[in-house]
């Protein structure tokens, strides 16, 4: 029976933190009880000269008797270290309810109802006058609580759970007998459990199915439990053929359940490989199991005796890389490995998949079903470099190292490219159908899009030093990954000379702009490399982390910023991170006009270049339909409207943000966090906080006054960027002349931007 609500609130842990104590006094007895034995009767017994019965009876009678002190004293200390453990657990979770039900869920108005099974209900309460209408931001903010304590509680259950159980074992059951199983930690009794489950394989019952994924769940992070549970699977060839068969199990047939646990299953394991692989940790698998691992990539792995078309180990242990941040000394081997292997025969690992008529779609060996059905090794460790950033950042920058066939280093080898960046981003790069669509059907024409997504969400985490779709991400760049980023704006604008990018990859430049924004800014102003009068770096300060800005070229962040912000979801990307942006760097410069004018000024400009890039886009898209094209810019002008009048708001998350409102869609929070390094020497991390509360406070209202200020503004994209001009004249303290007057010249600077694209395109037209 699950712990419920009631059960981890109201419970009194002071009562288990005692038995821990008098469990602590009794280990401690038992110890000196054991080695008095030991070291007294047992000692005299072994140095007596008896005979007869005496050499037999009493000698096997006290062997016996200081045996069980000591299996008494084993016994004792393993239920002490499991009450330990898993007392500290239940108190930190304990806290973790209380905190959420008397401070969160009061802040927000919101009641907690125990419903029973180890779930709760959250809901606002009806109050006498009140409408019951509530924002989606509180809405949102309501299920997030909810999702946190159901968490909380379940894995307060596990513990119960496994606590039990370890104890059980320990005890034993038989009065007269001490000295059964022994836990070193509640993470060793835990690792067993889901060892013997995992044993069990395919035929584990949903129950059963259930348990091992709970376990995991809660530990898969913990390197002691992660690498007792792999050792326990046997090695690396065991542990992929587990997996396999698993995989196959779930994926086969329509029972969804059974598919929603094993996607569970391939996450879970995922995790748990990344921080057993990890050699940092103090637990960990030795490195033999990643040469290991790439000496079965390209073997088949038989997972069932007489099965034919066996899969090869890097699909297996490709399902496995999609998730968790792996370290690059184990992961980016083997992504060398696999686009070595995929350069020679962009096939060889496709030949195994299904072809039988009406088999199912997603069977294989990647059960998220997300990008590929798993035969394709390429997509997955892309995706595995997609979560692991720093082992991404070091696979574009650091030069390749050549790999044999059974993946040991080929020290006499060479290879014809010098970065994987220049090799995956090749205009002719063949990408494989990771996919069991019939050929030639309309499923078919999007088979070749994982590869290119995957390698989006890889050169996204290269670039910000986050997961590509942590929640909230957290920035981390410095040279290396601003670098990357200077490649990728120059291999992705309207000008390349390899064409323009795969459709699914947009998403993803897309976020990597609103990554660099500030850079993009700076780069703006570039006026053409004849020199600077305002000073950028003065102007825009350094990143939170010392570093300076990158100049990505005024002409290269113009074409960047046109391919991207052509498409409808680039640009509100963009435009929602410019916008923050600006009103973050007008906050920062309340006390210094002259460089808050000349950033304002800067903004416009960019602002512009946004507007008539996606202007373009409006024309291309609907070339041939003149009612389309102004539909699309009547969509367009109101999404930017709503930026004016109240559409867009902040919302402070975790010492990071993210945007609730029309473009949450689509800026999936990673523009925000930038206002924390954004323009002005008075930005640092600790400024993030106050940008915050200013733009709360001055930005995205719907100001009558402001707006009746800006009537006259023909575009909605121009009154856009005077509201926070207009705010920043007020905090400042100008008169209406001088309002007006600002307002005139950030207007200009806006239609540069837009005259400047406009050329642009008449030139590349």
């Amino acid at each position: 029976m699950a712990l419920t609500y009631m059960d981890l609130a109201e419970v009194d842990l002071g009562k288990l933190g005692t038995a821990v104590s008098d469990w602590k006094k009794s280990v401690d007895a038992l110890k000196t009880a054991a080695e008095s034995a030991r070291d007294g009767m047992q000692a005299k017994s072994d140095k007596a000269r008896w005979a007869g019965v005496n050499a037999t009876v009493t000698r096997e009678f006290v062997t016996k008797t200081v045996k069980e002190i000591a299996d008494l004293h084993i016994e004792a200390d393993s239920i002490h270290t499991v009450l330990f453990d898993g007392h500290t657990e239940l108190v930190a979770l304990q806290k973790k309810v209380r905190a959420a039900v008397e401070q969160d869920a009061a802040n927000l108005g919101v009641r907690v109802e125990d419903i029973g099974e180890g779930k709760v209900r959250c809901f606002f309460p009806h109050i006498r006058g009140d409408s019951d209408d509530r924002t989606q931001e509180q809405l949102d903010a309501k299920q997030e609580l909810e999702d946190r304590i159901n968490r909380l509680l379940a894995h307060a259950s596990e513990i119960d759970s496994s606590l039990a159980r370890a104890l059980g074992k320990s005890h034993g059951g038989d009065k007269h007998n001490a000295g059964h199983k022994s836990y070193e930690s509640l993470d060793d009794a835990q690792a067993e459990r889901a060892a013997e489950l995992a044993k069990v394989g395919p035929e584990m019952s949903d129950k059963q199915y259930m348990e091992l994924n709970s376990i995991m769940r809660f530990n898969a992070r913990d390197a002691d439990f992660s690498t007792d549970f792999y050792k326990s699977l046997g090695g690396p060839k065991e542990a992929l053929e587990f997996y396999g068969r698993m995989s196959l199990d779930g994926t086969m047939g329509d029972d969804k359940e059974r598919l929603a646990l094993t996607r569970q299953l391939q996450r879970n394991m995922g995790l748990s490989l990344a921080s057993a692989t990890d050699p940092d940790n103090r637990s960990h698998l030795p490195a033999s199991w990643a040469s290991d691992f790439r000496k079965l990539g390209t073997q088949r792995v038989e997972l069932y005796p007489g099965a034919g078309n066996s899969p090869y180990g890097y699909q297996l242990l490709g399902g496995m890389l999609r998730y968790g941040n792996y370290d690059a000394r184990f992961i980016n081997p083997i992504a060398e490995h696999v686009v070595q292997l995929h350069k020679k025969d962009p096939y060889r690992f496709m030949d195994n998949k299904p072809t039988v008529p009406g088999s199912d779609l997603d069977w294989g060996f990647n059960p998220s079903g997300k990008n590929g059905v798993g035969y394709d090794p390429l997509t997955s460790v892309l995706e595995g470099l997609g979560h692991s950033p720093e082992a991404a950042k070091k696979f574009f920058t650091d030069p390749p190292t050549a790999y044999n066939e059974d993946g040991t280093v080929d020290k006499d080898g060479t290879l014809d490219f010098t970065s994987y960046f220049d090799e995956l981003n090749k205009k002719d790069f063949e990408w494989a159908p990771d996919s069991l669509v019939h050929p030639g059907s309309d499923e078919a024409k999007h088979a070749r899009e994982m590869g290119p997504d995957a390698l989006g969400h890889a050169l996204e985490s290269a670039t910000t030093g986050a997961a590509w779709d942590a929640d909230p991400p957290v920035l981390h760049r410095d040279e290396q990954t601003a670098e990357i980023m200077r490649q990728v704006i120059e291999r992705y604008n309207v000008t390349s000379e390899d064409g323009p990018p795969h459709d699914v990859m947009k998403d993803s430049l897309a976020r990597m702009g609103a990554a660099y924004i500030d850079d993009l800014n700076y780069s703006i102003m570039d006026f053409g490399g004849s020199g600077d009068p305002l000073n950028r770096d003065a102007l825009f300060g350094h990143s939170s982390d010392g570093s300076t800005r990158t100049p990505f070229g005024e002409q290269p962040a113009r074409n960047f910023m046109m391919l991207v912000a052509g498409d409808e979801n680039g640009y509100k990307t963009l435009t929602s991170a410019q916008q923050l942006y600006m009103a973050s760097g007008l906050a920062a410069f309340e006390s210094n006009e002259d460089n808050g004018v000349s950033f304002a000024q800067n903004a416009a400009k960019v602002h512009g270049v946004l507007d008539e890039s996606r202007s373009h886009g409006i024309r291309e898209e609907f070339k041939d339909s003149e009612g389309a094209q102004q539909l699309a810019r009547d969509q367009n002008g109101e999404w930017r409207k709503s930026l004016v009048t109240g559409g867009v708001t902040v919302v402070a998350t975790a010492g990071a943000a993210m945007l609730v409102g029309p473009a949450a869609g689509f800026v999936a929070a990673t523009a925000v966090p930038l206002v924390m390094e954004s323009a002005g020497a008075a930005v640092s991390t600790a400024y993030g906080t106050h940008t915050m509360e200013y733009l709360k406070a001055n930005e995205y209202k719907n100001d009558p006054a402001a707006l009746l200020a800006v009537q006259d503004l023909e575009k909605v994209g121009e009154r856009a960027v005077a509201q926070p001009v207009l705010n920043y004249a007020q905090a400042t303290g100008m008169n209406d002349v001088e309002s007006r007057n600002l307002i005139n010249d950030i207007e200009k600077s806006y239609l540069t931007g837009k005259t400047v694209i406009s050329n642009n395109e008449k030139v590349s037209s």
